[in-house]
């Protein structure tokens, strides 16, 4: 037993010497120590001549000395007693390359590919060995011949991916589509690589790429997977109509299930796309026998219909409410509704205390911690709304104790920020603010940095903050919907305050009031100031981009609308708006888009 246990220590000393010295063979290597290299592994090699990693270690030193030879001697000893492993004709290849020997290393190559045929088991090694030098043509040559020689083997991905290093889209879609016409059930995770190269440009050349392939495919094969990955397409170049057709085709096959449309919806209406979202509401509504279902749809196209309403058609919206409560109660399930319609009633209809009345009565059932919080964190707007500052606080300090770590508590947190801008403590607001721009949520993280530039900047000049809390003010006046007086008040801060700081911003907080009145003209008016006066200064972007849209949207002038949006792509290459003006601009251009 005694001798058992000294053999069992004397194997792990050796074991560990071993690992510590092959370790100290590598960082030779690493470091450019290739005598020492040399050395090391001459001994490892010695002591375990099994051992492939120490072999390679070897050869590699011979070959980092320039002693080609000597590797290529190593290699053809190792030729004879794997009994032809191809791997090794690989690595004699990579030996002739080292020494400019192309056409003896295209042979050793071609003798690798050509043994894949004999032994297709080897397939995947040879290829990554091929990799490792970088050989990606012959890596897939090698994929290839591995997969005609044996169809079990599958290494679509792996061609898609050495395709993609290439940059030929075409060849690499085809293979990820291969790849999903045998194993449909892995097609939602191969859309994880495809997002490395999809973008929102229809134009872009993988776009182009994907999309005929996809309807080449559709027209031979007319599988759902093909419809799925177009409507997938669709919604990432923002074109939801074309997705909502894929969608129909997909429903009217696939058990007549909603969740994907519904999925659309709400993506169509977080883009700005109401009109889309709207048809497909309508579609919804049309075909779900479900209770549930239909509520949700009912609730978004009144969502939709207030985004797009004049005044005078908000009566009918408000009995368009009084009709779903009527149909489905003022209980728990209809919460949702309920915390939109307070908000209609505050913002859009000033009716500040039924909006109260209908939350607080919601904040007496039996809720969730979650729907708690957002009940609360809606009571904390209205009060804001009604200048109950103090109040509002309370609130969102309670949604931040409710659903801690969340991002909700994250949003709350910048609402008592940005309540305690309202009323003036300007310093308190941002202590909390620079807290916030480090928020994992991004746009929380966005708002929280703007806002906090906005004191600091405007506080340094003016030690009294004068145009500040007007602009403040203004803020406020705007957030409970009252443009005509907040832009009245921006008016005096650009009168009292000309050239100092809070130009640009009361410049650009007034351009977007007056587009919310659509008041196009002053507008512009605004945005030409801001590039005129401020071009060099953080909002010179903004300005280019709002410009440019309201000559496509409103002005109907897409010539200067297009010189606005190459304006960003060449002057503002870091903006968030460079993707949507190279889009716009190539759309406006006339570039094909099938």
């Amino acid at each position: 037993m005694r001798c058992f246990v000294y053999i069992s220590l004397w194997l792990l000393t050796s074991s560990g010497i071993l690992a510590q010295n092959e370790q100290l063979g590598q960082n030779y290597l690493d470091q450019g120590e290739y005598e020492k290299a040399l050395k090391t592994y001459q001994q490892l090699y010695r002591e375990n001549p099994g051992n492939s990693t120490y072999f390679y270690g070897l050869v590699t030193s011979h070959q980092e000395l320039e002693d080609f030879s000597s590797a290529e001697a190593l290699l053809k000893d190792r030729l004879q007693k794997t009994l032809q492993n191809p791997n090794v004709y690989v690595e004699l290849g990579h030996n002739a390359n080292l020494q400019q020997k192309k056409e003896e290393a295209a042979s050793w190559f071609d003798q690798a590919i050509d043994l894949l045929k004999e032994k297709p088991n080897y397939t995947y090694s040879v290829a990554r060995t091929f990799e490792k030098y970088s050989l990606l043509d012959y890596a897939i040559l090698a994929y290839r011949t591995g997969m005609d020689e044996n169809p079990k083997q599958k290494f679509h991905l792996q061609l898609a991916r050495l395709y993609g290093e290439q940059g030929k889209l075409e060849q690499m879609f085809t293979s990820y589509l291969d790849l999903m016409e045998r194993e449909p059930e892995i097609s939602y995770n191969l859309v994880r690589e495809f997002d490395r190269y999809i973008t929102d440009d229809a134009a872009s050349p993988a776009n182009n790429a994907l999309r005929k392939l996809l309807l080449q495919r559709l027209q031979k094969n007319p599988d759902l997977v093909y419809n799925e990955m177009l409507a997938w397409l669709f919604s990432q170049q923002k074109e939801f109509n074309r997705a909502f057709a894929q969608e129909k085709a997909i429903y009217r096959r696939n058990n007549n299930d909603l969740q994907r449309i519904i999925q659309l919806t709400v993506m169509a209406r977080a883009e700005g796309d109401l009109e889309t979202a709207k048809d497909i509401v309508s579609f919804i509504i049309e075909e779900s026998p479900s209770p549930n279902i239909l509520l949700q749809a009912n609730q978004l196209l009144l969502d939709m219909k207030i985004a797009t309403a004049a005044k005078n058609e908000f009566s009918a919206i408000k009995k368009d409410f009084e009709k779903l409560f009527e149909q489905y109660g003022y209980g728990r399930e209809t919460l949702s509704l309920q915390v939109d319609f307070a908000n209609f009633l505050s913002f859009q209809l000033n009716e500040t205390g039924q909006a109260v009345a209908i939350l607080d009565k919601l904040s007496g059932q039996n809720l969730s911690d979650f729907e708690q919080a957002r009940v609360k964190m809606t009571l904390g707007d209205v009060l804001v709304m009604e200048e109950k500052f103090n109040r509002a606080l309370i609130f969102y300090s309670q949604v931040q104790n409710l659903v801690k770590n969340d991002e909700i508590a994250q949003e709350a947190r910048f609402k008592v920020a940005r309540t305690s801008y309202f009323k003036g403590d300007f310093e308190w607001a941002k202590t909390q603010l620079d807290v916030l721009k480090a928020s994992s949520t991004q746009l929380i993280a966005n708002d929280a940095l703007e806002l906090s530039l906005l004191i600091q900047d405007n506080s340094v000049e003016d030690s009294l903050q004068t145009a500040l809390k007007k602009f403040a003010r203004a803020d406020l006046l705007a957030f409970q919907n009252k443009n005509k007086e907040a832009i009245a008040l921006l008016d005096e801060i650009l009168q009292e305050h000309p050239a100092e700081k809070i130009e640009d911003e009361a410049l650009l907080k007034q351009a977007e009031l007056f587009e919310a009145e659509e008041n196009w003209t002053n507008a512009e008016a605004n945005y030409l100031k801001i590039l005129q006066y401020h071009y060099e200064d953080i909002l010179a972007d903004n300005a280019t981009w709002r410009l440019a849209e309201l000559y496509n949207n409103h002005l109907n002038n897409p010539e200067k609308a297009k010189d606005y949006y190459e304006e960003i792509i060449f002057n503002f290459p870091a903006s968030i708006y460079f993707v949507d003006a190279r889009r716009n601009f190539r759309q406006l251009r006339g570039d094909a888009i099938e």
